[in-house]
Parts: C-alpha cells; structure tokens; sequence
C-alpha cells in the first residue's frame, strides 16, 4: 500500500518531466492500495487554485478520491509525533508529516523528494 506524495501527483497534472512515469505508476496500480495525506491533498490545491486550474483539480478528486476513505490524516493528539520526527530527521514540517503519516499507516511513501533517502521510512521508485 502507498502514500503518494504531492510531487508525484503534481508532475503528472502539470504534465512534467517525469510524467511518464507518474502515469506509468498509476496504470499498473490497483486505486485502492493508494493512499494521499490530507497535507498532500490541500498543498495540490494550493498550487492547482492558484495556477487557475480548477478543472484540473476538480477532475483530479473525482477520480482518484471519490472514495474519501483513502485521506489519511495525522490525529491532532499526534502532531507531537510530526514535530518530534521534524526535529530527529531534519525534515520540514510538510516531509515531517507525510513521514509520520507513512509511519503511523506502515505504507511505502511514493516521492521524488530526496529529503527521504535519509529516514527509514519504505520508499517505492518510479522506474
């Protein structure tokens, strides 16, 4: 089971450099076993709203969150456990919380950031 980051997201609805891969990945993924962090989801509609994109993200929730159930969220009474794994790992606060969310739901974290190589969390490569 995965928990994809926003980048990985973004660079297939912005049509980026590594779409390909992006498209590849979801294609040969059964839906269900992707999850997205409610951080991730909001920091997507930060940059798709402000890139007047609305259809774009519109289109984006429907189809890969109709089932609302795969919005993963860290518990208010766990945001210590963000904080304490921003300050063990060097992370900033968005990394901190979708390590922690990885964490917490033991899923592999599908990213390009490479803030990740240094933390055990499980990754998944785009290849």
């Amino acid at each position: 089971m995965y928990l994809v980051d926003a980048n990985i997201f973004l660079e297939g609805l912005l049509k980026q450099e590594k779409s390909d891969l992006v498209s590849s990945f979801f294609q040969n993924t059964d839906l269900s076993k992707i999850f997205i962090s409610d951080f991730a989801l909001f920091s997507i509609g930060i940059i798709m709203v402000k890139l007047i994109d609305y259809d774009s993200f519109i289109y984006f929730l429907d189809d890969m969150f109709l089932d609302r159930s795969r919005i993963l969220s860290v518990d208010k009474t766990k945001l210590d456990f963000v904080i304490k794994n921003s300050k063990d790992l060097n992370l900033d606060f968005d990394d901190a919380y979708q390590y922690s969310v990885a964490k917490l739901y033991d899923l592999e974290l599908v990213t390009f950031d490479k803030d990740f190589n240094k933390t055990d969390v499980k990754k998944h490569l785009l290849k």
